[in-house]
């Protein structure tokens, strides 16, 4: 838990770093591929993933170490060789998670949140799911545990397999010659997020490219069919958790409408999509059908609240770096009492983020949660140890952003809607 997030203290700055430079050389190149608002969505849903991983939020119900005590049939010591089987298990063991989220309807909940991006960037690969509570598949790595690699090396190589992930999210490299043979690159990552029908559910490899040749699921991407990208569904809210649980949502209203007993059982199990017969007609959800002709979501906001969103985010952030860098002194169970402050933040800027006027309620929530653990607790989480005034700095930011808010929905989100009944 602490371990982690000091590895995401000094990845998140890099992640953000980089994510600024995409966007500055897309500019330059007048191929801007970063727009704000689909930025700070995505890095608010980074921000809720790395919360929920730090505070051990999920349950595992096969240890890989008790695989290892169970199954393995030699005794390895943590070398190059133990490293370099274990990156290649794991691998493997991604593949399988990631195809069979595209394929079956309740894992495709918890990583929709990662295709839900209408745009192709390196913001976008920070969109994870906070909406997987129980990891079933360790099982997968029993090859690692048969030849008796120690659970130390699975856990580094883990993080650092997941991090390599990060970099391919990007529509600026093009094809990358022999590279394209061997590794997932730019090119075959954008035909996975793609929903043109050419591209659906193909190239779930995550660093070797050689499993969808293996298991016949790859497609190189073509000169004449450009990706478009999202989900067929679209999830039309900046608000990740919402994203999170859309799916979910939409599973349990139609399995509790349906009459067919049978169909509230296996509509868990049946490919992503799957709905009970006359479904779509009699319960209607919006799907793109021309991928080449819809209007991208929320493309209309103003400067303030884009600029605005921004800020909040990059607070929000200073706040999670606080918690990460503080995890043994802040204990617990503060530490989910903060994590809690955490997701009714991104909740309720992200609310302010999509036009709702109920972000007021919210943000009111977030103002009398963050005054009452300061009145409670006499302190921000010990912040005042390292500056005197923090108390005054955490609670003078809460009621500006409440009084900002007030602004948006009493002035800003009423002059919009005046402007378009009048056009």
């Amino acid at each position: 838990m602490e371990e982690y997030g000091k590895i995401l203290i000094v990845a998140m700055p890099l992640f953000l770093l980089l994510i600024i430079i995409e966007k500055i050389y897309g500019l330059y190149k007048g191929e801007d591929t970063v727009p704000l608002m689909d930025g700070v969505s995505s890095v608010s849903s980074g921000i809720t993933n790395a919360v929920k991983d730090v505070l051990g939020l999920s349950l595992t119900f096969i240890s890989y170490s008790w695989m290892v005590s169970k199954v393995a049939l030699f005794e390895m010591e943590a070398n190059a060789l133990t490293y370099f089987i274990a990156f290649v298990v794991i691998d493997f063991y991604g593949y399988w998670t990631h195809r069979l989220a595209h394929q079956v309807n309740f894992f495709w909940n918890k990583h929709a949140i990662h295709h839900s991006s209408e745009e192709f960037n390196l913001a976008c690969a920070l969109r994870q799911t906070v909406s997987s509570f129980v990891n079933l598949f360790t099982f997968l790595l029993i090859p690692a545990a048969l030849l008796g690699v120690p659970p130390t090396v699975i856990a580094i190589t883990l993080p650092i397999q997941l991090f390599l992930q990060f970099w391919y999210h990007t529509k600026h490299i093009k094809k990358m010659g022999f590279l394209e043979h061997i590794l997932v690159t730019p090119s075959h990552h954008r035909v996975h997020h793609a929903i043109n029908p050419e591209y659906l559910d193909k190239n779930h490899s995550q660093i070797f490219i050689i499993w969808d040749k293996l298991f016949g699921t790859f497609q190189a991407e073509l000169n004449d069919v450009p990706p478009v990208f999202g989900i067929t569904r679209p999830a039309l809210t900046w608000n990740p958790i919402r994203i999170n649980f859309q799916h979910l949502w939409l599973l349990i209203t139609d399995a509790w409408r349906t009459e067919n007993w049978q169909d509230k059982f296996i509509i868990w199990f049946k490919p992503t999509g799957w709905r009970p017969e006359n479904f779509e007609e009699k319960y209607p959800v919006h799907k793109i059908t021309d991928v080449y002709g819809f209007d991208k979501y929320g493309t209309q906001n103003s400067p303030r609240l884009i600029y605005w969103s921004v800020a909040q985010a990059l607070i929000t952030l200073l706040f999670v770096s606080y918690l990460f860098n503080n995890i043994a002194t802040i204990g617990l169970p503060n530490i989910f009492i903060y994590g809690l402050f955490i997701f009714v933040s991104i909740y309720s800027y992200t609310e302010l983020m999509d036009g709702k006027k109920f972000s007021l309620f919210w943000e009111s929530i977030r103002l009398i949660f963050g005054i009452g653990l300061v009145l409670y607790f006499g302190d921000w989480f010990g912040f005042n140890s390292i500056v005197p005034s923090g108390n005054y700095i955490v609670g003078t930011y809460l009621v500006f952003s409440l009084l900002i808010t007030i602004y948006f929905v009493a002035f800003e989100f009423r002059r919009e809607k005046t402007i378009l009944l009048n056009t």
